[in-house]
């Protein structure tokens, strides 16, 4: 596997793929890889003559600076796991390299999509990702980019930017990965300790309580009613819990027919904040 550490080894790789017309994958990362970022590189690997992993933990997407000064980060054990998996090369750039002019930050109009959830609980976070999801695709010019689905809004605001923008790049949102508990994977795992460890797999049996009850014809206001009332007995604190549409992202209060929906729950775990969502089923109740 090639390691590249600055933008002129980055441009000598892509270029040498590109130029053949050969296709690139992407699979942009923070480091901290566990499973569902390797499964992200393997789907890649399978549909792409090349795949290129990128490991970089973007400061100006952290609206808290603790949370950013306590990201882990493991790149030793991150490279043995994409060599382990023939990841072809891993881009892991410096702060000058993907912000030469300092921490400034590139305009977008993400519209309502970036409005609630992650939006609003962390005011800055879009701009601070997409700025360098964008300098990184400009860069890399790859066929394809992979992105899980834990993160949707992000997913979404992403296949936003590469609509408008233009680009030609694929954008491939892959299913969530999740312990056999059901807690979805994420590199912030590594901080949960004690009974928060013990008892985080609450957080997707509500999502699946929340489907249930959907699937149960329940009106999304008691939906959201009961699932808040399970965090009032939990050790969970909970930031947020929405239904909303797919397409924009806007929390609803009833469901429509020929539309897509997602339950969406951000709770803090002591000082570890973690995110998930579940795809809905209503269609016997139309």
């Amino acid at each position: 596997m090639v390691i590249l550490r600055n933008k002129q080894d980055l441009s000598d790789f892509s270029s040498s793929i590109n130029d053949k017309q050969l296709t690139l994958g992407f699979v942009p990362t923070m480091g901290a890889l566990h499973q569902g970022h390797l499964s992200l590189i393997q789907k890649s690997i399978e549909e792409n003559q090349y795949t290129l992993a990128s490991i970089y933990v973007n400061p100006t997407q952290f609206n808290d600076i603790s949370d950013f000064e306590k990201y882990p980060k493991t790149e030793l054990e991150d490279i043995r796991k994409l060599e382990s998996i023939g990841c072809d090369a891993v881009y892991i750039p410096s702060n000058q390299d993907m912000y030469p002019e300092g921490l400034e930050l590139d305009v977008f109009n993400i519209g309502t999509l970036g409005e609630h959830m992650e939006g609003h609980s962390r005011p800055g976070h879009f701009d601070g990702m997409i700025t360098i999801v964008r300098r990184l695709f400009l860069q890399i010019k790859p066929s394809k980019a992979y992105f899980g689905e834990k993160d949707f809004q992000q997913l979404q605001i992403i296949r936003k930017f590469v609509y408008d923008e233009k680009l030609p790049i694929k954008i491939i949102g892959m299913p969530i990965f999740r312990e056999d508990s059901g807690l979805a994977l994420s590199s912030r795992n590594s901080r949960l300790s004690g009974s928060f460890k013990e008892e985080a797999p609450f957080i997707y049996q509500s999502l699946l309580k929340a489907k249930k009850l959907i699937e149960n014809c329940k009106p999304v206001s008691e939906v959201i009613s009961e699932i808040k009332e399970l965090y009032d007995s939990s050790i969970f604190k909970l930031d947020y819990f929405i239904i909303a549409e797919e397409e924009n992202l806007i929390p609803v209060e009833k469901l429509e027919s020929n539309k897509s929906y997602r339950a969406f729950i951000t709770v803090y775990a002591g000082e570890v904040r973690l995110i998930d969502n579940i795809k809905l089923d209503f269609n016997n109740c139309i």
